[in-house]
């Protein structure tokens, strides 16, 4: 074993998380992924359920926190990882998705003359715009960011990107925009 290998391997994810973000040493990144390559791993097969897209991400994200890391503050490197890895495998999925259009032969249906459907559909109708006066309440910042996290489905990490907010706050925006309209919510019957 090379004594800088060695060196290596005794560090701590976060004095090799340093050594990569200061003097930009792909070895220190390198080695600190290869810590995580089982869990990143174990997260792209419970998505893909394919080891051969599950190998390919992890080649995939390895590249995409390279670049990341060059601009983003991370405390606690395994839990960054595995929010990368997650958020990672459901835009690929997101991607990839086929709509499946199925032909439909309404020939031989009658209407149904029971209209107890149209209650529960007016009361969901009543809850939206409940819930649309709800989210008028919140705080600029909380509306903006519930309205990316939920209408637009965006991950934490495109929040990030696009509000120039930290991924903690933004976290934390949508933790209590969601009690927040849940309180509101409750409040309004």
């Amino acid at each position: 074993m090379t004594p800088i290998r060695h060196i290596q391997t005794i560090l701590t994810d976060e004095e090799l998380l340093q050594d990569f973000q200061i003097k930009s040493n792909q070895q220190s990144l390198a080695t600190l992924y290869l810590r995580y390559t089982d869990l990143v791993y174990g997260v792209c097969m419970k998505y893909f359920k394919d080891s051969e897209n599950s190998k390919d991400a992890v080649m995939e994200i390895y590249q995409e926190i390279s670049k990341k890391l060059v601009t983003h503050q991370v405390d606690i490197f395994k839990g960054w990882l595995y929010v990368v890895a997650k958020n990672h495998c459901l835009m690929h999925l997101r991607k990839t998705k086929k709509n499946i259009t199925i032909e439909f032969d309404n020939s031989g249906f009658m209407q149904s003359e029971d209209f107890s459907h149209l209650d529960a559909v007016l009361d969901k109708e009543n809850d939206f715009k409940k819930l649309e006066a709800c989210v008028e309440q919140l705080g600029e910042e909380q509306k903006t960011i519930i309205n990316l996290f939920y209408l637009q489905q965006k991950c934490y990490n495109e929040i990030v990107d696009e509000t120039g907010l930290e991924w903690s706050k933004v976290r934390s925006v949508v933790q209590n925009g969601r009690r927040n309209l849940k309180i509101c919510m409750e409040k309004n019957g």
